[in-house]
C-alpha cells in the first residue's frame, strides 16, 4: 500500500503557472504580494485596536456610569487605556476641571438641601448639584462641549486609520491581477504568431502564467473585502456609542457644574457679594 502525501490544494497548477509565467506577469505578481502585506498588517493592527477598544470602553462605561458625579473618574486618576470613550472623557473632565479652577462661579446656598432620605429616583443627582459650591458659567461650558467635539473627532480619525489600505486591495487587487493576465496573454498570442504554431500545447503554458496573476489578485481582494466590511461596521458602532456618550457627558456636567440660575438670582448674588466687599473694606466703602 502506497503511503499517503498530502497535496495542498492548487499547489500544481500555483507551481506550474508560476514556471511559465511572464517576466511581467511575475513583477505584476509581485506588486500584488507587497499589496497583500500591507493589506494584512492592517487587519491584524487594525482587529488588535478594535477589539482592545471595545474591550476597555465597556469597563469604562460601567465604571462612569456607577457614580452620579461626572467627574468622580478623572479625580481618582482611573485609566482605561485604549478606550476612545475615555480619552474622550478625559478630554472634557480636563476642560471642566480647568475652568473650576480659573474660571470658578461661587454658588451661596439660599434654599435648603433636599432630605438624604429622599429616595425618589435621581434625588442623588439632584443632591449633588445642590451641594456643590464651585461651579462653571455657560460660556466656559460652551468651552468644553468643543473640547468634547474635537475629542470626539480625533478618536473617529484614529479608528478609521488604514482603513484605505483595505479599500486599495479590494478596488485594485483584480484590476491589478487583471492587468497582469492580459499583459500575459497578449505576450502568449505574440510567441504564437511569431512562432506560427497554434497548437493547444504551445497555449497552454503561457495562458497558464497570465491567468495565475487574476487568482492572487483574487486572493488579495476577498481577504481585505470582508474584513473592511466587519471593521467598517465596529468601527461605526462604536463612534455611535461615542457621540451618544457625549452627549451624556455634557448634559451630566450642566447639571452638575454649569451655573444655570436665572440672571436675576446672578445679579442679586452678585450685589450681595459686593456690599459684603465693602463692609469687609472701608477704603472701597468710602469710594
Amino acid at each position: 500500500m502506497e503511503p499517503f502525501t498530502f497535496t495542498p490544494l492548487l499547489a500544481n497548477a500555483f507551481k506550474f503557472a508560476m514556471e511559465k509565467a511572464t517576466v511581467e506577469g511575475k513583477i505584476t505578481i509581485g506588486m500584488l504580494v507587497v499589496v497583500s502585506l500591507f493589506s494584512w498588517t492592517v487587519i491584524i493592527n487594525k482587529a488588535l485596536q478594535l477589539y482592545k477598544a471595545s474591550k476597555m470602553s465597556k469597563k469604562f462605561y460601567g465604571a462612569y456610569r456607577s457614580t452620579r458625579d461626572p467627574m468622580d473618574l478623572f479625580n481618582k486618576n482611573q485609566e482605561f487605556p485604549g478606550s476612545p470613550a475615555y480619552e474622550i472623557y478625559f478630554t472634557g473632565a480636563e476642560e471642566v476641571a480647568y475652568h473650576l479652577k480659573n474660571n470658578p462661579v461661587e454658588i451661596r446656598q439660599t434654599a435648603p438641601l433636599p432630605s438624604s432620605n429622599n429616595k425618589v429616583p435621581g434625588a442623588e443627582t439632584d443632591m449633588l448639584a445642590r451641594t456643590t459650591k464651585i461651579k462653571i458659567s455657560n460660556a466656559s461650558f460652551e468651552s468644553v462641549k468643543v473640547a468634547l467635539e474635537r475629542s470626539v473627532s480625533a478618536q473617529a480619525i484614529s479608528l478609521e486609520k488604514g482603513m484605505i489600505v483595505l479599500t486599495t486591495a479590494v478596488a485594485g487587487g483584480p484590476f491589478i491581477g487583471l492587468l497582469g493576465t492580459v499583459w500575459g496573454v497578449m505576450e502568449t498570442f505574440s510567441g504564437i504568431a511569431i512562432k506560427q504554431a497554434a497548437s493547444l500545447a504551445a497555449m497552454a503554458p503561457g495562458v497558464a502564467g497570465a491567468l495565475i496573476a487574476t487568482v492572487v489578485g483574487l486572493f488579495v481582494a476577498i481577504p481585505a473585502m470582508f474584513a473592511y466590511n466587519y471593521m467598517v461596521t465596529m468601527i461605526r458602532n462604536i463612534t455611535q456609542e461615542l457621540d451618544n456618550f457625549v452627549t451624556e457627558f455634557a448634559t451630566a456636567v450642566e447639571h452638575t457644574y454649569v451655573d444655570n440660575r436665572p440672571v436675576s438670582e446672578e445679579i442679586a448674588d452678585a450685589l450681595k457679594k459686593m456690599r459684603e466687599e465693602q463692609q469687609a473694606d472701608p477704603l472701597i466703602a468710602r469710594g
